[in-house]
């Protein structure tokens, strides 16, 4: 690269920081001016134009990100991806990055293909110049392999995807990330935010899995190890890698296309149930988070594919097609660390038997609670939300009752006040694929009841071995108790008997403040009772002939009720 190409991409750096960083500056002023100033004055008004005011953010986003490509494309696929948390106005403007992020040029990608591989005709016989799918890093290409026999383990498929970075990827992402860490640290500067998440380091963790995703090596490593995980399961597909072809900006891979697992049309038509594509989606997931701790971190719909086995089946068979499950774009991807493994697999099956303290103990052990949370209260509030919402579908927990959400606001309105939730900094990636695969079941069976699947999957994690020893752990943790149990009653009542027994009562905060307003409210005029005693100092006036005493007080006393009455 020359010296003035190296200026040219330095110049186009600064203005692309300079943009994004006023983009989501003037996002923040436009929330601070509506939300937090406006909406205090003209609340009504404001809440019924919120939905307008989402869409147009949303749509001045999308044509920022089609246009600028690089991290603003991943950043939407996600928002687009959460319909189950986002209101429509955010997720179908967002939607239409999956599909429209706009190719590079064939001349230019040739260019990064020659500089990767020297002499593409060496590699392939065959290589289309109009891209099979854009993405935000990279595209892909169809082409055919110069040898049939090309692949290490002697595979005779020519048929292959060639996935090619896009110029200068590294430089774009570079910038985006810069900037994005500027965003970061202006939202440290909300305090509910700041006390709850830590936001430099959340972009931390998410550069590095950029800049992971950015070594195609890395991402072949990760396809073979998919392959192997899946390798006893026909109704799983991963395209096999081709490494002889490879290198870490060009990535070859079988070719492996199919129904894209949003196109549902196209799914009933090939004569697919969508609730058993649900359930593959969802059994897969389950395998690769509480079975293995390794997991496809991306799963938006341009990365899943659905491919029809055999013949169409008839109608009047009523059962439905077979198919696989097909992954692709393996450069994103988590890995859960064993602590956390054991605290997921608690979770699930705390919701299993509907235990509340166990979730809750969880959730401290994943550590979504600040330090000293009240998990006996949010073990309460987690009893009423499982109680109201087991057996519900997915559509009905997404359009929760409104009653029941005000029911349950005052009920727990110390926890609300207090909020003791934190976004684990490791989770972010999790939380994405979680996300993301809610969202794609509200796609494609809406109806589905997912508590079964939960229970289903606890049932799972209760039988196997690992499940077994954590029940002999807490066997043990009980045996435990009930040893020491006897010896401590005894030095408790001895205590007692000879007057060294203290209590020590924590301080809860909710009744600390009720008693302060009590206090303030007892330290002030009781202008009620103060009225009251006028009132029957004006009988007795009047009574004994004193009628203009009679009358001065009940004046007052008017004037006290009216002083009440207004306060």
């Amino acid at each position: 690269m020359t010296a003035s190409n190296e200026e040219q991409i330095e110049v186009i750096d600064r203005k692309r920081y300079r943009r994004i960083i006023w983009f989501f500056a003037s996002i923040t002023a436009h929330v601070i001016w509506w939300d937090l100033l406006v909406g205090r004055v003209f609340k009504g008004s404001v809440r019924r134009s919120r939905p307008l005011r989402f869409r147009q953010m949303s749509r001045r986003f999308r044509v920022l990100a089609v246009d600028m490509g690089g991290v603003l494309i991943k950043l939407g696929q996600f928002l687009s991806a959460r319909v189950d948390v986002l209101p429509p106005e955010v997720t179908e403007e967002l939607a239409g990055l999956q599909d429209e992020v706009p190719p590079v040029p064939y001349d230019e990608i040739l260019v990064v293909m020659i500089a990767a591989l020297g002499d593409v005709s060496n590699h392939f016989s065959q290589f289309e110049r109009e891209p099979l799918a854009a993405a935000s890093l990279g595209q892909v290409h169809r082409a055919r392999l110069a040898s049939a026999r090309a692949s290490a383990n002697d595979q005779t498929s020519e048929s292959v995807v060639v996935k090619v970075q896009r110029p200068h990827i590294e430089d774009i992402v570079r910038t985006d990330l810069a900037a994005l860490r500027v965003v970061a640290r202006w939202l440290m500067r909300y305090g509910p935010i700041k006390r709850r998440a830590d936001v430099p380091a959340l972009m931390n963790e998410f550069s590095t899995t950029m800049w992971e995703e950015l070594d195609y090596t890395s991402e072949a490593t990760n396809a073979e190890r998919f392959a192997e995980m899946f390798a006893g399961d026909p109704s799983i597909r991963i395209p096999a890698v081709f490494r002889q072809h490879s290198t870490g900006r060009v990535l070859v891979l079988e070719d492996v296309s199919g129904i894209k697992i949003t196109d549902t049309d196209v799914i009933e038509a090939a004569g697919i149930d969508l609730s058993e594509v649900t359930a593959s989606l969802f059994d897969a997931y389950f395998q690769q988070i509480f079975q293995v701790g390794f997991f496809h971190a991306d799963p938006h719909p341009g990365n899943l594919f659905i491919n029809p086995v055999g013949p169409p089946l008839s109608s009047r068979s009523g059962r439905s097609r077979s198919f696989q499950l097909t992954f692709v774009d393996f450069g994103m991807v988590g890995h859960i660390e064993k602590l956390r493994g054991d605290n997921l697999r608690q979770m699930i099956v705390s919701v299993t038997q509907r235990d509340a303290r166990g979730l809750a103990e969880a959730f401290n052990g994943l550590g979504f609670f600040l330090p000293g949370s009240d998990l006996d209260r949010i073990a309460e509030a987690l009893t009423r939300v499982l109680d109201q919402m087991w057996g519900r579908s997915l559509i009905e927990l997404s359009q929760p009752d409104p009653k029941e959400v005000q029911e349950l606001s005052r009920e727990f309105r110390d926890i609300l006040y207090e909020f003791p939730f934190q976004v684990p900094q490791d989770f972010i990636f999790f939380g994405r694929a979680l996300g993301m695969l809610s969202g794609l079941a509200s796609v494609l069976d809406p109806n589905i009841n997912p508590w079964s699947l939960v229970e289903k999957y606890g049932a799972d994690i209760i039988r196997s071995q690992e499940a077994l020893t954590f029940s002999r752990e807490l066997l043990g943790e009980w045996a435990r108790i009930f040893l020491t149990l006897p010896s401590q009653t005894k030095r408790v009542m001895t205590a007692a008997e000879s007057g060294r027994l203290r209590v020590t009562a924590l301080p809860d905060r909710s009744l600390l403040r009720r008693l302060d307003k009590i206090e303030r409210r007892i330290g002030r005029p009781n202008w009620s009772l103060i009225a009251a005693a006028l009132l029957l100092s004006g009988a007795l006036f009047y009574v004994n002939d004193e009628q203009m005493m009679g009358i001065v007080s009940w004046i007052l006393a008017a004037l006290m009720i009216l002083s009440t009455f207004f306060r």
